[in-house]
């Protein structure tokens, strides 16, 4: 699974990259097929996530799903190419089992809230269908992590709050996305690229230079 989302993240901002200077590209339209002329849109957007942490000295880990919601705006630069921002409440995480001499052992939820800001790149191949990459910049508002089973040995693990971890997180994102009318569908691949627990304190320690790693399902609609 972690190289299959690794592989579509680079996939997607390498074709990305290679169809920006594509003079073919530009003669995609970047409007629906209602549309005369490229404009501006905005919308609202909304969908899953399917959050995991990348842990060492585990003895499992597994996706934990999660929302995400809020605005977006597509800016056309020429025709079918766009600059894509967006505002969204993000919910990540995963749920790991530690079994080792270090930590101990126990099943833990993490919980990590946060509110992004993507920004990417959108390369329309098709009259409706694109492919995007970019970067992501995420504030941490809110974390809780629950003992799944009540028989954690990681003393203090679940009385973990927001500030116990980096609030800033940042990385790379890819994905595809299908416009029909005033409606888009698309799957992103999210790639963090900073540690989640600071570094030399207690959330380090127990998430080993963890970081956020997240596949989304959504669907927008534009005005």
């Amino acid at each position: 699974m972690k190289k299959l989302l690794r592989m579509c993240l680079y996939g997607g901002l390498v074709s990305a990259c290679v169809l920006a200077f594509s003079p073919s590209v530009y003669s995609q339209e970047q409007e629906t097929s209602n549309e005369s002329d490229i404009s501006p849109k905005f919308g609202i957007k909304g969908g899953v996530n399917f959050a995991n942490l990348y842990v060492n000295d585990v003895k499992d880990r597994n996706l934990k799903l999660g929302v995400n919601a809020g605005f977006f705006g597509k800016v056309p630069i020429v025709r079918g190419l766009s600059i894509m921002p967006e505002l969204l409440y993000s919910s990540q995480g995963s749920k790991v089992t530690y079994d080792n001499s270090v930590f101990g052992s126990g099943e833990y939820r993490f919980n990590l809230n946060y509110v992004q800001l993507p920004v990417s790149m959108v390369i329309n191949i098709a009259r409706n269908f694109n492919i995007h990459g970019g970067a992501y910049a995420a504030y941490l508002t809110n974390a809780n992590i629950k003992d799944k089973r009540n028989d954690g040995t990681i003393a203090d693990v679940n009385n973990l709050k927001a500030d116990n971890f980096n609030r800033f997180d940042y990385g790379l994102l890819g994905g595809i996305g299908l416009d029909i009318q005033n409606f888009t569908i698309g799957a992103r691949y999210n790639y963090g690229l900073r540690d989640i627990g600071k570094s030399g304190s207690f959330s380090g320690q127990v998430l080993n230079n963890a970081k956020n790693s997240f596949a989304t399902l959504y669907i927008g609609i534009g005005f």
